[in-house]
């Protein structure tokens, strides 16, 4: 069984200390993953509008290498999670806990 070079085996301690909670932390970078996740859907949604068309010929829709090309592209992409969990090790992700800020 292959297994994925991308996977990494994370310490926890290191994880849960920007926050000083794991669950926090995990709830931070999966709120930044969902950002990643809709602006790259769009991105994507925007590039291939382009080649949108209302014909039905398939052969048409089969042959077309650019659309082809971009969808590769962002398939071969780091997926969202691991973008940001990437992002929130190294300190690039603001996050603050409104209700601790008006106590």
């Amino acid at each position: 069984m292959a297994i994925n070079p991308s996977i990494i085996t994370r310490d926890l301690d290191k994880v849960a200390e920007p926050t000083g909670n794991i669950y926090e932390s995990i709830h931070i970078v999966g709120q930044r993953a969902k950002q990643i996740s809709s602006n790259l859907k769009e991105e994507l949604n925007n590039k291939l509008s382009e080649f949108a068309s209302t014909v039905d010929n398939l052969e048409e829709v089969f042959e077309n290498k650019e659309q082809i090309e971009i969808s590769k592209f962002y398939e071969r992409m780091p997926k969202p999670s691991t973008l940001a969990m990437e992002e929130f090790m190294e300190g690039k992700v603001y996050h603050r806990f409104p209700d601790q800020e008006q106590g």
